[in-house]
């Protein structure tokens, strides 16, 4: 619902009843409840008859305690407990960064030089913990998931939990910065005197790369700088095969058949980011489904936080303890009841004070940006843990029963 903020309303339910979306990127800011809003969306679309693959590239484990499972790897596992009566499945998976980059490696080299691949030391470093290779294998598997579901017919949807903060979308600069390390100038000055045909350019060339690989041998030490070539050589073709299938996964990210969800806690910081990613996905023309606002705080009653306050203050006046009269136990009769029901309206006072300004964020969010759809889903204590949990989120996500506050929920 977009409440009284004047947004549109956004239904995600009708989203992911519609057959033509076939992927839904879920992004946000971390500790906004991204997470669980995928695989709410996930188990309701498979509950309604989608068949479905969640794959969370968040190493964080909630994914998987929500749904029941022990574990998530790199392999699609069924989540048991999903109503199928409708047709649909659930399928859930964590990238595992190391493993998608071996399963490349060894799909597309031969097998002498994929294993040469596998146990050179600078490869093991990079495919482990090299800065953007989380970002490149998560397109990587997000294409092998695509290219899996037109093959087979297993899944119908694939929902996407990305990881926090805003290198949530940089796997969306894969291919570019993919690119721009295979063409830079250090990569090409490591693989020059491969690359050069023919004796006579060889000694042309050799006085020069002897000078330099001298010089780099000096700066790295000559047993890694053969490494790094003997790596850069190996995986030249392997790269840039890679670099292609992420150049068509970008495309399909774009494509009509995709869709963006951005998510958003009613907090200054979190709604800054999400506008920071409705623009980003515009600059890119990714579609964008629309804006969930997490943990939305409701007051239980229409009464101002300054009214609760007076009232459970005129009843302390009324308080025989407060004047230093008897006291009273909770069970002992109406003495009791100015103090309880005082503690009750000092917390509706705060709870409507906190109502009130996430309000006010976000009526100026919105009035910002006065044409993206919004839904808003109700917080409350409980963490969701479970997929019952998840059901009620996902009510919530589609507009239903949740959004006016009736059923409050909370998110991890």
């Amino acid at each position: 619902m977009s409440g009284t903020t004047g947004a549109p309303g956004l239904d995600l339910g009708a989203v992911l009843a519609d057959p033509a979306v076939q992927v839904v990127v879920c992004c946000g800011s971390g500790g906004v409840g991204k997470t669980t809003t995928a695989a709410a969306l996930a188990l309701r679309a498979a509950e309604h008859g989608r068949r479905v693959v969640v794959l969370t590239i968040d190493p964080a484990r909630r994914l998987a305690q929500s749904l029941g499972l022990v574990e998530l790897d790199n392999t699609p596992r069924p989540v048991a407990g999903v109503d199928t009566s409708a047709g649909g499945s659930l399928d859930a998976m964590m990238l595992d960064m190391k493993r998608t980059f071996d399963e490349v490696v060894l799909t597309h080299a031969s097998p002498e030089a994929a294993q040469e691949i596998l146990d050179n030391p600078v490869y093991q470093a990079v495919s482990s913990s090299f800065a953007g290779t989380q970002e490149y294998m998560a397109m990587e598997r997000l294409g092998q998931l695509r290219a899996q579901a037109e093959a087979e017919g297993r899944w119908d949807l694939i929902v996407v939990d990305t990881p926090p903060s805003r290198s949530a979308l940089d796997f969306l600069d894969a291919p570019a910065r993919l690119g721009s390390f295979l063409d830079g100038r250090f990569i090409r000055l490591l693989t020059a005197p491969a690359r050069v045909g023919g004796r006579a350019s060889l000694k042309l060339f050799g006085t020069g790369m002897s000078v330099v690989n001298a010089t780099l041998g000096r700066l790295l030490g000559r047993e890694l700088l053969r490494d790094v070539q003997t790596f850069v050589l190996a995986m030249d073709t392997v790269f840039g095969g890679f670099r292609a299938r992420a150049d068509t996964t970008y495309a399909l990210l774009q494509d009509d058949a995709t869709r963006f969800v951005v998510v958003a806690t009613p907090e200054r910081d979190a709604l800054r980011e999400a506008g920071y990613f409705v623009q980003r996905l515009a600059t890119d023309r990714m579609p964008l489904a629309g804006l969930v606002l997490n943990r939305v705080t409701v007051a239980a009653a229409p009464l101002s936080s300054a009214r609760a306050t007076a009232a459970a203050e005129a009843l302390d006046e009324a308080d025989p303890a407060a004047e230093g009269g008897p006291t009273h136990d909770a069970g002992e009769g109406p003495a009791w009841a100015p103090r309880h029901t005082a503690a009750l309206l000092r917390t509706h006072a705060d709870r409507a004070e906190v109502a009130a300004r996430q309000r006010q964020l976000i009526q100026g969010f919105t009035a910002g940006h006065p044409r993206l759809p919004a839904v808003q889903v109700p917080a409350a204590a409980a963490d969701i843990a479970d997929l019952d949990g998840l059901r009620l989120v996902g009510s919530a996500l589609a507009g239903g029963p949740g959004t006016d506050g009736s059923a409050p929920l909370a998110q991890t």
